[in-house]
């Protein structure tokens, strides 16, 4: 498995979504067939949780939907990390941005962001 898929997802769960976009992106430029359309999906959550935390709830809202109708035509585990399960966190996310204040910009804590969940094969 390619490293910049596995350094994107420690960038992701870091909280670091634009230097997860940026690694992703790279390995997603050189990717042709049917994971291409999976690492956009990454792309675009990674890009909707970075708006979200600059309160950009329109641009959040409509990168987390472009990722879950990507990642949703995935398996439930699929490049060894738990697309179901990011999938679930993705549509509670969409139904709960609406409802956001236009207060003080969100920290990552507060809003119990899900992580990217690598599924451990044991044989």
């Amino acid at each position: 498995m390619n490293s910049l898929f596995f350094r994107g997802i420690e960038e992701f769960n870091a909280g670091s979504y634009f230097e997860a976009h940026d690694l992703w992106e790279e390995l997603w430029v050189d990717t042709r067939g049917e994971a291409r359309l999976f690492y956009q999906g990454l792309i675009q959550t990674a890009v909707g949780f970075y708006h979200l935390l600059r309160q950009n709830y329109r641009g959040a809202s409509s990168q987390l939907g472009k990722a879950l109708n990507k990642l949703e035509t995935y398996p439930a585990s699929y490049q060894g990390i738990d697309t179901a399960k990011l999938c679930a966190d993705l549509a509670i996310w969409i139904t709960r941005i609406p409802h956001l204040s236009h207060g003080v910009a969100p920290e990552t804590d507060d809003l119990k962001i899900p992580k990217i969940h690598v599924m451990v094969c044991v044989d």
